[in-house]
This record gives structure tokens, C-alpha cells and sequence, in this order.
């Protein structure tokens, strides 16, 4: 008899019963999806990985700890059989095509009444990838099938431009350390969405090359501020845009609470009533530091790190970091915004009782083609930037982690 393809179908398990015979790696994979949709899970299994316990510990499936039994179906509208033991999981088949359930067998395709697809998620809408046979099943094309539509469907570039789900209001979005690869998922999605962008010059500069030409890309540097401060007029661009109904990022570099200046754009938007959507991004605080080879905790090395922005020397009135008590830390300190104050940052330093022997290191364009690092103590430091032409943006590290990697290229 000639072999049909399988009919595709979303079951709607919430408050219905599931049993999964075996708790090792397959039930491990497939669990968290059953319980995300509300299964009432009953796992046969007299062991467990210590992921799948934990799952029973929470309460988020009832584990009965022994072999399967003829029996264990009934009731069950679906099955998941994955043991070790093929016998038992060929009885188990067969009790469920008796009660007429559906039955997924993770070694024996030919055997179930149902396969399990490829599956991926993007903003309310599930992507379920099956082949047309059991015979020759390669699970790899099917997932590389479901990540190539997954991915198309987040970035924007599988949806035509008049079919995109636009966001309204103001998104406003981190963009990572500069590589462009390093901006979420999310944050690329509204980028595709987007009818006008507001860019800061750190942000990820090459998507904004990718974006379609009807897409306003505003410099955030070169907004006219006339008599308002430069961000009174970043809030205000933002305000006016999203007010004629446009959808607007607000693309910033790394993450927008971290030295960017993001909630006063978001309280700015809330008195105006405009809805604002916030994107974490990664921070260059530990993203650049990775990227040059550096860790900022280590074991036995470091406990601890503390990020502080350099942007205000030490003796500025206006500092609001107390330097002394950052001396007497044994962890690594990452500076951001402060190439052209290090050299009184690490006077101070040495003075309240930091070695003048710590190494530092300054990772230049971090994450970019254009990345450099450059290496030095608290006592040279300030030498060595302007003998090497240390420029921003840079992120700076000092502690011990700096010697953790592998020696620097020369």
C-alpha cells in the first residue's frame, strides 16, 4: 500500500492528559514545550535526568517512578514514548493504536501514529516543519528548514514590506557593542518594522545600510537643538514622529539603561502618552571585554566586577563615584567613556591603595572589524594611550583578569 504523508494539525493540550514513557534526553527536549501548552503530564520513568526532576520537583508534571505497565494510557489524548527498552515501547505502541492515541516514538517513526515536527516561534506564530515520509527522515534538513523561516520571519526579510506588523509608538532599542550580529533577535524585527530610526553614532551602524530606502534614518548627533539641550531634542524627534502615526526606533548603542540615557527617553514618551517598547541589548561593559579574550569574573581571580562610567574625572565635583572605596576592591573594574580621563582615574587608584602593577587592558572598537587591544598597568596607562593613539569608543578593564586569556597578539 502506498505511503500517505502525514496530516499536519495543532492539538490543543491544555488541562488534557499526556503521558511520557522515559525521563532521559528525549523527554528532556520535548517536556517544556507540553507544559508550556498546559498538558496535564504524567512521566512514567524510573529515572530521570536531573533537568526532567527538577521539572517534577516545580510541580509542572507528575513523575510515577517505575517501568511502564500496559494500562498506563488510558485516558491520555497523547503520548510520548522515548525508553530505553524496545520492547516496552512496541507495547506501549500498541496499547496506544488500541485506545486510539496518539503515539509518538522516538525510535521506531515507522511505528507512530504521529510525528513530531521541527518547530520555532516568532511573535505569535508557531513554524512546524515535517517531512513527507517516515523512510529517510533527515532531522537536520527539517531544522534547518525551520530556522532558515524562523529567522526570515524575525528579521523582516520573509515578509513583504506591506504585509509587516507594525509597531506603533517608539521602540527603543540596544543594539549591542557594534557587531551586528550581536543585536537580539527582537531588536532587528522592529529595526525591519521601522518607518523612522533614530541612531546613536555607537550603535550597530551596518543595519542601518540594510534597511528599505522609504526608512527616515536619523542621525541622533545631528539633530538641531537650538536652544534645548541635545537630548530635549532627541525626546522631542521622538515624540513628533510617533505622534504622525509612525513606527520609530530609537536604535542606541549596547543597552539603553546602561549609560545611555534610555528612561529619560522613556519618561519623556510616557508624559506625552506614547507607547514605548524596550529592547534590551547586550552591554559592552562585559561584550567587548569577551571579545578581546578577556572575562570579567574568574574563578579563583575574580568575584566580582563593577562597571562605572569615565566620562568625569575623579576630582569633578559632579563624580558620583567614590573612587577610594572602588581602590579597595579585589575584582575588575570596566570603565566605559573614560580613554581621555584614565590617566587621573588610575592616579586615584594607586593612591587609595590599588597596586600601580594591575594590569589593564583597553579593547578599542570592540566586537567590530576595526577591534583592537591594548595592553598596560595602572602606572602606565596613561602613557601608553597616548603613545598608542588610543581612541573612544573603548572599554576599559583593570584586574587580574586581564592576564586570564592567552597572551594578545602583537
Amino acid at each position: 500500500m502506498a505511503e500517505h504523508p502525514a496530516y499536519p494539525v495543532g492539538l490543543r493540550l491544555s488541562g488534557r492528559r499526556v503521558v511520557v514513557l522515559g525521563g532521559g534526553q528525549v523527554a528532556q527536549r520535548r517536556l517544556p514545550a507540553l507544559i508550556a501548552a498546559g498538558a496535564d503530564i504524567v512521566l512514567v520513568s524510573p529515572q530521570a535526568t536531573a533537568s526532567v526532576e527538577a521539572m517534577a520537583d516545580a510541580g509542572e508534571i507528575t513523575w510515577e517512578r517505575r517501568p511502564y505497565t500496559d494500562g498506563d494510557l488510558a485516558g491520555a489524548w497523547y503520548a510520548l514514548i522515548a525508553t530505553s527498552d524496545p520492547e516496552a515501547n512496541t507495547a506501549a505502541s500498541a496499547e496506544a493504536e488500541r485506545h486510539r492515541v496518539w503515539c509518538v516514538r522516538s525510535d521506531d517513526a515507522d511505528q507512530a501514529t504521529a510525528w513530531t515536527p521541527a518547530t520555532g516561534h516568532s511573535e505569535g506564530v508557531t513554524v512546524a516543519v515535517l517531512t513527507t515520509e517516515a523512510r529517510g527522515r533527515d532531522p537536520r534538513h527539517t531544522a534547518a528548514i525551520r530556522d532558515a523561516v524562523v529567522e526570515g520571519l524575525r528579521d523582516g526579510t520573509l515578509v513583504a514590506p506591506h504585509h509587516r506588523t507594525r509597531t506603533p509608538g517608539v521602540a527603543l532599542v540596544g543594539g549591542g557593542p557594534g557587531d551586528p550580529d550581536l543585536i537580539t533577535v527582537r531588536g532587528r524585527r522592529l529595526l525591519a518594522e521601522a518607518d523612522v530610526v533614530i541612531a546613536d553614532r555607537l550603535g550597530p551602524r551596518d543595519l542601518l545600510a540594510e534597511l528599505p530606502p522609504h526608512v527616515e534614518v536619523i542621525d541622533a548627533a545631528k539633530i538641531p537643538y537650538g536652544r534645548f539641550m541635545a537630548q530635549e531634542a532627541i525626546n522631542n524627534a521622538l515624540i513628533e514622529h510617533a505622534k504622525q502615526g509612525k513606527a520609530v526606533v530609537r536604535l542606541k548603542g549596547g543597552d539603553p539603561f546602561v549609560f545611555g540615557r534610555g528612561m529619560e527617553e522613556v519618561q519623556a514618551l510616557a508624559e506625552a502618552g506614547i507607547p514605548c517598547t524596550v529592547v534590551p541589548g547586550i552591554s559592552s561593559s562585559i561584550s567587548v571585554p569577551g571579545a578581546a579574550g578577556i572575562p570579567v569574573t574568574h574563578r579563583g581571580v575574580a568575584h566580582e566586577f563593577t562597571v562605572v562610567s569615565g566620562h568625569v574625572a575623579p576630582d569633578d565635583e559632579r563624580s558620583l563615584v567614590d573612587w577610594p572605596s572602588l581602590a579597595k576592591l579585589t575584582g575588575t573594574l570596566v570603565i566605559l567613556m573614560g580613554v581621555d580621563k584614565i590617566g587621573s582615574i588610575a592616579e586615584t587608584l594607586v593612591a587609595h591603595g590599588r597596586s600601580p602593577e594591575t594590569p589593564v587592558a583597553l579593547v578599542q572598537e570592540g566586537t567590530t572589524a576595526a577591534q583592537r587591544r591594548v595592553d598596560a598597568t595602572l602606572a602606565t596607562v596613561a602613557q601608553t594611550v597616548r603613545t598608542e593613539d588610543v581612541k573612544p569608543p573603548a572599554v576599559i578593564v583593570i584586574g587580574e583578569v586581564v592576564r586570564v586569556g592567552p597572551e594578545p597578539a602583537a
